[in-house]
Protein backbone atom coordinates (compact mmCIF):
# COMPACT_ATOMS: atom_id res chain seq x y z
CA UNK A 1 0.00 0.00 0.00
CA UNK A 2 1.77 3.47 -0.50
CA UNK A 3 1.47 6.24 1.85
CA UNK A 4 -1.66 7.73 2.29
CA UNK A 5 -2.17 11.07 -0.04
CA UNK A 6 -4.40 14.30 -0.01
CA UNK A 7 -5.83 14.56 -3.10
CA UNK A 8 -8.21 17.27 -4.53
CA UNK A 9 -10.31 17.06 -7.76
CA UNK A 10 -11.59 20.02 -9.77
CA UNK A 11 -14.09 18.52 -12.03
CA UNK A 12 -17.00 18.81 -14.17
CA UNK A 13 -19.34 16.97 -12.12
CA UNK A 14 -19.54 14.13 -9.76
CA UNK A 15 -22.85 14.43 -7.79
CA UNK A 16 -24.89 14.29 -11.34
CA UNK A 17 -24.63 11.85 -14.43
CA UNK A 18 -27.04 13.37 -16.13
CA UNK A 19 -25.89 14.28 -19.77
CA UNK A 20 -22.31 13.13 -18.85
CA UNK A 21 -20.07 10.54 -18.39
CA UNK A 22 -17.15 12.46 -16.26
CA UNK A 23 -19.22 11.73 -13.01
CA UNK A 24 -19.41 8.37 -13.30
CA UNK A 25 -15.53 8.19 -14.31
CA UNK A 26 -14.67 10.32 -11.13
CA UNK A 27 -17.02 8.33 -8.92
CA UNK A 28 -14.64 4.91 -9.71
CA UNK A 29 -11.83 6.58 -9.25
CA UNK A 30 -12.27 8.35 -5.93
CA UNK A 31 -13.86 5.14 -4.63
CA UNK A 32 -10.83 3.24 -5.84
CA UNK A 33 -8.39 5.63 -4.31
CA UNK A 34 -10.62 5.61 -1.16
CA UNK A 35 -10.35 1.96 -0.57
CA UNK A 36 -6.31 2.27 -0.84
CA UNK A 37 -6.66 4.65 2.31
CA UNK A 38 -6.22 8.24 0.35
CA UNK A 39 -8.21 11.43 1.16
CA UNK A 40 -9.74 12.73 -1.74
CA UNK A 41 -11.83 16.06 -2.30
CA UNK A 42 -14.05 17.01 -5.14
CA UNK A 43 -14.63 20.71 -6.19
CA UNK A 44 -17.42 21.31 -8.29
CA UNK A 45 -18.84 24.30 -9.86
CA UNK A 46 -22.58 24.29 -9.18
CA UNK A 47 -24.29 24.54 -12.24
CA UNK A 48 -28.40 24.49 -12.42
CA UNK A 49 -28.33 21.98 -14.90
CA UNK A 50 -26.34 19.54 -12.70
CA UNK A 51 -27.90 21.59 -9.63
CA UNK A 52 -31.63 20.01 -10.39
CA UNK A 53 -29.93 16.57 -11.53
CA UNK A 54 -28.29 15.56 -8.88
CA UNK A 55 -28.23 11.28 -8.28
CA UNK A 56 -25.71 11.36 -5.82
CA UNK A 57 -25.02 14.34 -4.10
CA UNK A 58 -23.21 12.79 -0.99
CA UNK A 59 -20.44 10.10 -1.87
CA UNK A 60 -19.55 7.26 0.90
CA UNK A 61 -16.11 7.57 -0.61
CA UNK A 62 -14.69 11.32 -0.53
CA UNK A 63 -15.65 15.09 0.01
CA UNK A 64 -17.83 16.70 -2.35
CA UNK A 65 -17.51 20.76 -2.33
CA UNK A 66 -19.18 23.17 -4.57
CA UNK A 67 -18.19 26.83 -5.21
CA UNK A 68 -20.06 29.54 -7.10
CA UNK A 69 -17.17 31.08 -8.99
CA UNK A 70 -13.53 31.04 -8.93
CA UNK A 71 -13.47 33.74 -6.72
CA UNK A 72 -15.31 31.84 -3.93
CA UNK A 73 -13.40 28.66 -5.45
CA UNK A 74 -10.15 30.39 -4.36
CA UNK A 75 -11.18 31.88 -1.09
CA UNK A 76 -12.40 28.77 -0.04
CA UNK A 77 -10.08 26.11 -1.23
CA UNK A 78 -6.57 28.01 -1.26
CA UNK A 79 -5.30 26.05 2.28
CA UNK A 80 -6.81 22.81 0.35
CA UNK A 81 -4.81 23.15 -2.46
CA UNK A 82 -1.70 24.42 -1.54
CA UNK A 83 -1.14 21.48 0.83
CA UNK A 84 -2.59 18.55 -1.28
CA UNK A 85 0.08 15.96 -1.95
CA UNK A 86 -2.05 15.86 -5.77
CA UNK A 87 -4.11 18.37 -7.07
CA UNK A 88 -6.00 17.18 -10.47
CA UNK A 89 -8.26 19.43 -12.98
CA UNK A 90 -10.29 17.66 -15.07
CA UNK A 91 -11.89 18.47 -18.64
CA UNK A 92 -14.82 20.65 -19.35
CA UNK A 93 -14.21 22.44 -15.92
CA UNK A 94 -16.16 25.85 -16.60
CA UNK A 95 -13.47 28.21 -16.88
CA UNK A 96 -10.75 25.42 -16.35
CA UNK A 97 -7.93 27.90 -17.65
CA UNK A 98 -8.67 30.01 -14.90
CA UNK A 99 -8.91 26.82 -12.47
CA UNK A 100 -5.53 25.72 -14.39
CA UNK A 101 -3.61 28.72 -14.06
CA UNK A 102 -4.38 28.78 -10.10
CA UNK A 103 -3.80 25.71 -9.30
CA UNK A 104 -0.52 25.45 -10.78
CA UNK A 105 0.62 28.70 -9.16
CA UNK A 106 -0.82 27.68 -5.55
CA UNK A 107 -0.39 23.65 -5.44
CA UNK A 108 3.12 22.83 -3.68
CA UNK A 109 2.31 18.82 -4.66
CA UNK A 110 1.60 17.24 -8.06
CA UNK A 111 -0.47 19.16 -10.31
CA UNK A 112 -2.51 16.98 -12.63
CA UNK A 113 -4.53 17.31 -15.64
CA UNK A 114 -7.08 14.80 -16.30
CA UNK A 115 -8.44 14.67 -19.93
CA UNK A 116 -11.83 12.38 -20.21
CA UNK A 117 -12.15 13.89 -23.63
CA UNK A 118 -8.95 13.56 -25.22
CA UNK A 119 -9.13 14.23 -29.21
CA UNK A 120 -12.27 16.52 -28.80
CA UNK A 121 -9.69 18.32 -26.64
CA UNK A 122 -7.00 18.35 -29.12
CA UNK A 123 -9.04 19.42 -31.97
CA UNK A 124 -10.41 22.78 -29.98
CA UNK A 125 -6.83 23.69 -29.14
CA UNK A 126 -5.89 23.03 -32.70
CA UNK A 127 -8.52 25.99 -33.38
CA UNK A 128 -7.94 27.93 -30.67
CA UNK A 129 -11.58 27.67 -29.19
CA UNK A 130 -10.51 25.41 -26.23
CA UNK A 131 -11.75 27.29 -22.96
CA UNK A 132 -11.21 24.61 -20.05
CA UNK A 133 -7.04 24.55 -21.03
CA UNK A 134 -4.56 26.33 -23.21
CA UNK A 135 -1.29 25.30 -24.77
CA UNK A 136 0.43 27.35 -22.96
CA UNK A 137 -1.14 26.01 -19.55
CA UNK A 138 -0.29 21.90 -20.45
CA UNK A 139 3.54 22.94 -19.81
CA UNK A 140 2.85 23.90 -15.92
CA UNK A 141 1.39 20.88 -15.23
CA UNK A 142 3.53 18.26 -14.18
CA UNK A 143 1.25 15.00 -15.26
CA UNK A 144 -0.99 14.86 -18.16
CA UNK A 145 -3.58 11.93 -17.92
CA UNK A 146 -5.39 11.02 -20.94
CA UNK A 147 -8.46 9.03 -21.52
CA UNK A 148 -6.93 8.92 -25.00
CA UNK A 149 -3.60 6.38 -25.44
CA UNK A 150 -1.76 5.28 -28.06
CA UNK A 151 0.32 7.58 -30.07
CA UNK A 152 -1.82 10.63 -29.48
CA UNK A 153 0.37 10.53 -25.85
CA UNK A 154 3.47 11.46 -27.37
CA UNK A 155 1.51 13.88 -29.90
CA UNK A 156 0.52 15.80 -26.37
CA UNK A 157 4.09 15.80 -25.54
CA UNK A 158 6.07 16.82 -28.70
CA UNK A 159 2.81 19.25 -30.47
CA UNK A 160 1.60 20.86 -27.02
CA UNK A 161 4.63 20.58 -24.81
CA UNK A 162 3.25 18.85 -21.69
CA UNK A 163 5.88 17.72 -19.68
CA UNK A 164 4.91 13.74 -19.37
CA UNK A 165 1.17 12.18 -20.88
CA UNK A 166 0.47 8.98 -19.37
CA UNK A 167 -2.83 6.97 -19.59
CA UNK A 168 -5.83 7.33 -17.18
CA UNK A 169 -8.52 5.12 -18.44
CA UNK A 170 -11.96 4.60 -17.23
CA UNK A 171 -12.95 1.70 -14.77
CA UNK A 172 -15.36 0.10 -13.31
CA UNK A 173 -15.98 -1.74 -9.64
CA UNK A 174 -17.06 -5.27 -10.13
CA UNK A 175 -18.75 -5.27 -6.85
CA UNK A 176 -21.18 -2.44 -8.62
CA UNK A 177 -21.11 -4.31 -12.33
CA UNK A 178 -21.46 -7.57 -12.50
CA UNK A 179 -23.70 -10.42 -13.87
CA UNK A 180 -26.92 -11.32 -12.13
CA UNK A 181 -29.85 -13.62 -12.98
CA UNK A 182 -32.78 -11.61 -14.72
CA UNK A 183 -35.37 -12.55 -17.48
CA UNK A 184 -33.80 -11.20 -20.61
CA UNK A 185 -36.12 -8.46 -22.12
CA UNK A 186 -33.73 -7.25 -24.93
CA UNK A 187 -32.02 -8.86 -28.11
CA UNK A 188 -29.63 -5.32 -28.04
CA UNK A 189 -29.27 -2.52 -26.40
CA UNK A 190 -27.79 0.92 -25.87
CA UNK A 191 -26.99 3.64 -23.29
CA UNK A 192 -25.35 6.75 -24.55
CA UNK A 193 -26.36 10.77 -24.48
CA UNK A 194 -27.56 11.69 -28.02
CA UNK A 195 -24.69 13.27 -30.48
CA UNK A 196 -24.88 13.97 -34.04
CA UNK A 197 -22.07 11.80 -34.70
CA UNK A 198 -23.08 8.63 -32.87
CA UNK A 199 -26.79 8.77 -34.53
CA UNK A 200 -25.39 7.80 -38.00
CA UNK A 201 -23.76 4.39 -36.62
CA UNK A 202 -26.63 3.84 -34.25
CA UNK A 203 -29.13 4.18 -36.89
CA UNK A 204 -26.78 1.81 -39.11
CA UNK A 205 -25.81 -0.93 -36.04
CA UNK A 206 -29.01 -0.61 -34.12
CA UNK A 207 -32.38 0.71 -36.18
CA UNK A 208 -31.62 -0.71 -39.09
CA UNK A 209 -31.21 -3.90 -38.36
CA UNK A 210 -34.22 -3.69 -35.62
CA UNK A 211 -36.27 -3.10 -38.64
CA UNK A 212 -35.40 -5.80 -40.89
CA UNK A 213 -35.87 -8.09 -37.81
CA UNK A 214 -39.09 -7.11 -36.49
CA UNK A 215 -39.38 -9.64 -34.12
CA UNK A 216 -36.05 -8.62 -32.10
CA UNK A 217 -36.52 -6.50 -29.38
CA UNK A 218 -33.92 -3.41 -28.51
CA UNK A 219 -33.56 -0.64 -26.17
CA UNK A 220 -31.84 3.05 -26.70
CA UNK A 221 -31.22 4.66 -23.29
CA UNK A 222 -29.96 8.38 -22.69
CA UNK A 223 -31.00 11.75 -23.00
CA UNK A 224 -31.54 14.57 -25.33
CA UNK A 225 -32.12 13.07 -28.35
CA UNK A 226 -34.12 14.83 -30.92
CA UNK A 227 -37.68 14.48 -31.53
CA UNK A 228 -37.55 14.10 -35.50
CA UNK A 229 -35.47 10.67 -34.52
CA UNK A 230 -37.66 7.71 -36.05
CA UNK A 231 -37.65 4.75 -33.66
CA UNK A 232 -38.63 1.27 -34.74
CA UNK A 233 -41.75 -0.86 -32.72
CA UNK A 234 -39.74 -2.59 -31.61
CA UNK A 235 -36.81 -0.34 -30.25
CA UNK A 236 -37.74 1.02 -26.54
CA UNK A 237 -36.40 4.62 -25.26
CA UNK A 238 -35.35 5.12 -21.93
CA UNK A 239 -35.27 8.78 -21.36
CA UNK A 240 -32.22 8.72 -18.38
CA UNK A 241 -30.87 5.66 -16.79
CA UNK A 242 -29.31 6.37 -13.56
CA UNK A 243 -25.81 4.55 -12.75
CA UNK A 244 -27.16 2.20 -10.27
CA UNK A 245 -29.70 0.71 -12.76
CA UNK A 246 -26.47 0.42 -15.18
CA UNK A 247 -26.60 -2.82 -13.76
CA UNK A 248 -30.14 -4.29 -14.14
CA UNK A 249 -29.90 -2.25 -17.45
CA UNK A 250 -26.83 -4.95 -18.78
CA UNK A 251 -27.98 -8.28 -17.56
CA UNK A 252 -31.31 -7.94 -19.18
CA UNK A 253 -29.84 -7.88 -22.56
CA UNK A 254 -28.90 -10.59 -24.82
CA UNK A 255 -25.87 -8.42 -26.62
CA UNK A 256 -25.14 -4.50 -25.60
CA UNK A 257 -24.08 -2.14 -28.37
CA UNK A 258 -21.10 0.03 -27.48
CA UNK A 259 -20.65 3.25 -29.89
CA UNK A 260 -17.70 5.18 -30.14
CA UNK A 261 -17.62 9.54 -30.86
CA UNK A 262 -16.29 9.86 -34.07
CA UNK A 263 -13.19 12.12 -32.59
CA UNK A 264 -12.34 9.14 -30.42
CA UNK A 265 -12.60 6.61 -33.12
CA UNK A 266 -10.47 8.29 -35.06
CA UNK A 267 -7.88 8.65 -32.25
CA UNK A 268 -7.81 5.13 -31.30
CA UNK A 269 -7.36 3.61 -27.89
CA UNK A 270 -10.14 5.61 -26.05
CA UNK A 271 -12.59 2.79 -24.19
CA UNK A 272 -15.73 4.43 -23.15
CA UNK A 273 -16.98 3.34 -19.69
CA UNK A 274 -19.79 1.93 -20.96
CA UNK A 275 -17.36 -0.69 -22.75
CA UNK A 276 -16.38 -1.66 -19.21
CA UNK A 277 -19.29 -1.04 -17.57
CA UNK A 278 -21.47 -3.88 -20.18
CA UNK A 279 -18.09 -6.36 -20.00
CA UNK A 280 -17.80 -6.83 -16.22
CA UNK A 281 -21.47 -7.83 -15.77
CA UNK A 282 -20.98 -10.37 -18.12
CA UNK A 283 -23.05 -8.98 -21.08
CA UNK A 284 -21.25 -9.77 -24.73
CA UNK A 285 -20.55 -6.72 -26.39
CA UNK A 286 -21.06 -5.46 -30.22
CA UNK A 287 -18.93 -2.21 -30.65
CA UNK A 288 -18.06 -0.11 -33.45
CA UNK A 289 -14.37 -0.70 -34.61
CA UNK A 290 -11.19 1.89 -33.84
CA UNK A 291 -7.43 1.13 -33.62
CA UNK A 292 -6.70 -0.11 -30.92
CA UNK A 293 -9.55 -1.74 -29.69
CA UNK A 294 -7.89 -5.02 -29.61
CA UNK A 295 -5.39 -3.40 -26.32
CA UNK A 296 -8.28 -4.19 -24.66
CA UNK A 297 -10.06 -6.96 -26.13
CA UNK A 298 -9.65 -9.79 -27.87
CA UNK A 299 -12.02 -9.65 -31.30
CA UNK A 300 -13.88 -12.97 -31.69
CA UNK A 301 -13.32 -13.99 -28.17
CA UNK A 302 -13.60 -11.24 -25.86
CA UNK A 303 -15.84 -8.77 -28.02
CA UNK A 304 -17.14 -8.69 -31.40
CA UNK A 305 -16.70 -6.40 -33.72
CA UNK A 306 -19.98 -5.22 -36.38
CA UNK A 307 -18.52 -3.11 -39.56
CA UNK A 308 -22.24 -3.14 -41.00
CA UNK A 309 -25.62 -3.85 -39.59
CA UNK A 310 -25.23 -7.36 -41.28
CA UNK A 311 -22.99 -8.35 -39.53
CA UNK A 312 -25.01 -7.13 -36.26
CA UNK A 313 -27.75 -9.33 -37.46
CA UNK A 314 -25.85 -12.18 -38.03
CA UNK A 315 -24.12 -11.99 -34.56
CA UNK A 316 -27.56 -11.19 -32.82
CA UNK A 317 -29.10 -14.71 -34.77
CA UNK A 318 -26.07 -17.33 -35.26
CA UNK A 319 -24.21 -17.18 -32.51
CA UNK A 320 -25.02 -20.61 -30.31
CA UNK A 321 -26.03 -19.51 -26.76
CA UNK A 322 -22.78 -20.97 -25.61
CA UNK A 323 -20.80 -19.50 -27.28
CA UNK A 324 -22.39 -16.13 -26.37
CA UNK A 325 -21.76 -17.02 -22.61
CA UNK A 326 -18.06 -17.71 -23.56
CA UNK A 327 -17.64 -14.56 -24.98
CA UNK A 328 -19.05 -12.29 -22.20
CA UNK A 329 -17.66 -14.03 -19.44
CA UNK A 330 -13.75 -14.00 -21.06
CA UNK A 331 -14.86 -10.00 -21.29
CA UNK A 332 -15.37 -10.05 -17.45
CA UNK A 333 -12.16 -11.55 -16.88
CA UNK A 334 -10.67 -9.48 -18.79
CA UNK A 335 -12.17 -6.26 -16.92
CA UNK A 336 -10.75 -7.74 -13.28
CA UNK A 337 -7.10 -8.38 -14.24
CA UNK A 338 -6.99 -4.77 -15.76
CA UNK A 339 -9.83 -2.60 -15.93
CA UNK A 340 -11.26 -2.15 -11.98
CA UNK A 341 -11.13 0.89 -9.97
CA UNK A 342 -7.99 -0.49 -8.09
CA UNK A 343 -6.30 -0.55 -10.76
CA UNK A 344 -6.78 3.08 -11.94
CA UNK A 345 -6.17 3.97 -8.16
CA UNK A 346 -2.39 1.92 -8.15
CA UNK A 347 -1.91 3.62 -11.82
CA UNK A 348 -2.29 6.94 -10.27
CA UNK A 349 -0.30 6.39 -6.91
CA UNK A 350 2.67 5.22 -9.32
CA UNK A 351 2.64 8.04 -11.36
CA UNK A 352 2.66 10.15 -8.51
CA UNK A 353 5.45 8.72 -6.98
CA UNK A 354 7.54 8.60 -9.75
CA UNK A 355 6.88 11.92 -10.09
CA UNK A 356 8.51 12.43 -6.29
CA UNK A 357 11.18 10.42 -6.83
CA UNK A 358 9.52 8.10 -3.98
CA UNK A 359 10.22 3.93 -3.99
CA UNK A 360 7.78 2.00 -6.64
CA UNK A 361 6.22 -1.56 -5.11
CA UNK A 362 6.61 -3.96 -7.87
CA UNK A 363 3.37 -5.14 -6.57
CA UNK A 364 1.79 -2.37 -8.50
CA UNK A 365 -0.39 -2.85 -11.08
CA UNK A 366 0.35 -0.56 -14.10
CA UNK A 367 -1.94 -2.28 -16.89
CA UNK A 368 -2.89 0.98 -18.29
CA UNK A 369 0.21 2.18 -18.70
CA UNK A 370 1.34 -1.16 -20.12
CA UNK A 371 -1.76 -0.77 -22.53
CA UNK A 372 -0.42 3.14 -23.38
CA UNK A 373 3.20 1.64 -23.78
CA UNK A 374 2.29 -1.15 -26.12
CA UNK A 375 -0.09 0.73 -28.47
CA UNK A 376 2.90 3.63 -28.74
CA UNK A 377 5.00 0.59 -29.77
CA UNK A 378 2.98 -0.76 -31.76
CA UNK A 379 2.70 2.20 -33.68
CA UNK A 380 5.62 3.04 -34.56
CA UNK A 381 6.62 4.27 -37.58
CA UNK A 382 2.80 6.05 -38.12
CA UNK A 383 2.60 9.51 -37.57
CA UNK A 384 1.86 10.38 -34.05
CA UNK A 385 -0.12 13.74 -35.99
Amino acid sequence: MAESLEVVIFGLSVTSSWGNGHATTYRALMRGLAARGHRVVFLERDLPWYAENRDLPRLPYGCVHTYSSISSAKRQFRKLVTDADLVIVGSYVPEGVEIGEWVTQTAKGVKAFYDIDTPITLAALERRTCDYISAGLMSAFDLYLSFTGGPMLRRIERRFGAKRAEPLYCSVDPQVHSPERRATKWDLGYIGTYSPDRQKPLEELMLAPAREWKQSRMVVAGAQYPENVCWPPNVERVEHLPPDAHRRFYNAQRYTLNLTREKMRRAGYSPSVRLFEAAACGTPIISDNWPGLETFFRPTDEILVARSGRDVLEFLRDIPEKERLVIGASARKKILHHHTADHRARELESYVAELRGEHIDASTIRSGSAIGAAAVTSAAGQPGD
